[in-house]
């Protein structure tokens, strides 16, 4: 993964992430289909660890877009 890494002087201060990452989800409740319509969310957690909510629809494997400001989920990938 590429990142913007800022420095001065040979010191880092900051390390920006991309703005969106693609991310696999590794436990999660089973999906149910009939349910992407809805703005219904579950937890999800993802390959980083992250616990993030995603819609119904999603199941273990999936692999997602991450907003990275936010932490939301923003679509399938």
């Amino acid at each position: 993964m590429l990142c913007k890494i800022l420095s001065y002087k040979g010191n880092v201060f900051s390390v920006e992430p991309p703005m969106f990452v693609e991310l696999e989800v590794t436990e999660t409740e089973p999906g149910l289909a009939g349910n992407t319509a809805t703005n219904t969310l579950k937890p999800a957690t993802v390959e980083t660890g992250a616990e993030i909510k995603v819609p119904l629809f999603i199941n273990v494997g999936t692999r997602i877009r991450i907003d990275t400001r936010t932490g939301e989920y923003i679509e399938r990938a």
